[in-house]
């Protein structure tokens, strides 16, 4: 039976597994989005999102209903939060380390087809989750299972194609990524409005099931001719990195003081830790991830670009799905289909970028596409409750043009141009550097938005009763559920309005960090080059080579 939301206590249970609501699922469809993007593009830039700083959107009940269902097995002194979201990115940043030494020792394929048969059986777990650290521990598993597709992906595509056909080959799968995060919400959405929750995570089964088949009969098990040893020292020091700096900025947003332990202390840890972990693979023979490769003009400042603009597009979906579900009230199927645009965008803009990198040079063509990225995220600036739609979802076409012209390029041409021998290393390297973009760019962004949101809401919380005040202070989906528990509709405009304003400020410095990543781009990359596709072929003979000694030896 529903039953009304009434006192601090039964919205904190809702909030800690908003995940577990039947009837108002806010989020849910974004946490979808990752995982199918997973499912099809082997890469989890699309994952979005729990609210930040211990506050879950899923739990948002939509303002013109005062009920939801009673959440089972709820958790109140545990909180989903960021850490909900970021467990997936943390593991994953971590094994795509070794992942690709894995590769390179056992068989490409073989890492393939393993990655997705972890992956199948975490989003099962996921699906059947009976409290919040279970859904957690699910979605950290769904992250090794992803890190294990993504670089032996690009380690096959090496082997496979050749010349243009190869930058085709790695384009098209650094877009699909960007196309799956945009598409995802849309089959999320449909179970989510009409099933319980956890068939979101069942969706993903039969994808990676038919995928699995699909390698196992078409796909050659490639290996390196050089084969890296594995390096769990280093991925212990990039995981343990990431986990401490993502956790310390998150927890920077929950506190009005950052002075505490609880804070610095991880921040500093999330600083210190990648540094040593530079080091160790400086002093390794054949490193899992080589930094050396950075110190390479094109390739080096060609990641630091991908690294910002993934940051800012993490952090502005973030705004976007809060906005959409949140702020606007949409439920999750709607939102799903407003997201459409950004994939036909993605979808257009790599063939189009692709056809004019073979006239022009990737500097010419992806400078000016990341600076009109960069412009689409500051135009959320300008977005607010009574924006109209068409307006909407033309800024989101023109971001999924400009972002596809930029990410499959790019990675084509970096990756391309690698010899066979690099091919791993360089691909642990580019995937890592874009999942802490991802990773950053999520806790960054939440961190900003508490922050903003909090100070925007406090003239309105004047005279409000001490328990809702708190709630309503905690975030914009608290605010909501509070104010229509208590009856406060005037508290519900006050904390969309704060949201909307919390939104503007950060669509501001996300603008301002793609924008940096086009400077970037613009010094590092040479005026005439590098075309993808240009460098040395890969030794195909001698990595399937590689494959029969192994299978001899074995």
């Amino acid at each position: 039976m529903p039953v009304e939301v009434r006192g601090q206590h039964q919205v904190g249970q809702a909030q800690q597994l908003g995940v577990a609501l039947d009837d108002d699922r806010l989020g849910l469809a974004q946490a979808g989005s990752g995982a199918l993007t997973l499912s099809h593009a082997a890469d989890n830039e699309g994952i979005v999102i729990w609210s930040p700083a211990g506050r879950t959107g899923a739990a948002t009940a939509r303002r013109e209903r005062g009920r939801f269902r009673e959440p089972r097995n709820p958790s109140p002194d545990k909180s989903a939060g960021g850490h909900g979201i970021t467990g997936f990115a943390h593991s994953a940043g971590g094994m795509k380390c070794v992942a690709g030494s894995l590769g390179d020792r056992f068989g490409h394929r073989t890492v393939f087809s393993g990655g997705l048969a972890v992956f199948a059986g975490a989003s099962l777990w996921a699906a059947y989750a009976g409290d919040v650290d279970q859904l957690v521990a699910a979605r950290a598993v769904m992250g090794v299972g992803s890190a294990l597709i993504t670089p032996a992906t690009m380690a096959i595509l090496m082997c496979t194609f050749t010349g243009p056909a190869r930058a085709g080959a790695i384009g098209v799968f650094s877009t699909s990524a960007a196309v799956g995060m945009a598409a995802g919400p849309v089959p999320a959405g449909f179970p989510l409005d009409h099933f319980r929750w956890g068939s979101v995570f069942l969706v993903n089964v039969p994808v990676a099931a038919s995928a699995w088949v699909g390698v196992a009969v078409l796909v050659p098990d490639f290996r390196s001719p050089v084969a890296r040893p594995l390096d769990p020292a280093g991925m212990l020091l990039s995981a343990g990195g990431l986990v401490a700096l993502a956790y310390g900025l998150i927890r920077a947003g929950q506190v009005a003081a950052w002075s505490g332990a609880d804070v610095w202390g991880p921040i500093a840890a999330g600083v210190v830790l990648p540094a040593v972990f530079v080091l160790v693979e400086l002093r390794v023979e054949v490193p899992g991830f080589d930094p050396r490769l950075l110190a390479r003009r094109a390739f080096g400042g060609g990641n630091l670009a991908l690294g910002l603009l993934l940051f800012a597009v993490a952090a502005i979906t973030f705004y976007h799905a809060f906005s959409l579900q949140g702020a606007l009230g949409f439920p999750p199927m709607r939102a799903g289909l407003a997201n459409i645009p950004t994939a036909l965008g993605a979808l257009v803009g790599a063939p189009l970028a692709a056809r004019l990198v073979r006239r022009m040079s990737l500097r010419l063509v992806c400078v000016p596409a990341l600076t009109v990225a960069a412009l689409t995220m500051g135009g959320y600036g300008f977005l607010g409750l009574r924006t109209p739609f068409a307006g909407i979802e033309a800024l989101l076409f023109v971001q999924g043009l400009s972002v596809g012209m930029v990410i499959g390029p790019v990675t084509a041409a970096l990756i391309g141009d690698l010899p066979l021998e690099q091919a791993g290393a360089g691909s642990a390297v580019t995937n890592t550097v874009r999942q802490t973009g991802s990773v950053i760019g999520i806790a960054v962004g939440g961190t900003v938005m508490s922050i903003v949101y909090r100070r925007a809401i406090e003239p309105s919380l004047e005279g409000v009763p001490a328990p809702v005040r708190e709630q309503a202070r905690a975030s914009a989906e608290q605010a909501r559920h509070v104010a229509t528990a208590a009856g406060r509709p005037a508290l519900a405009q006050a904390a969309d309005g704060a949201f909307v304003h919390a939104m503007h400020v950060g669509a501001v410095w996300i603008a301002a960090v793609a924008l940096l990543g086009a400077v970037v781009l613009l010094i590092t990359l040479p005026a005439a080059g590098p075309r993808p596709g240009r460098g040395r072929e890969p030794d195909r003979e001698g990595a399937r080579g590689s494959v029969r000694a192994g299978r001899a030896g074995s």
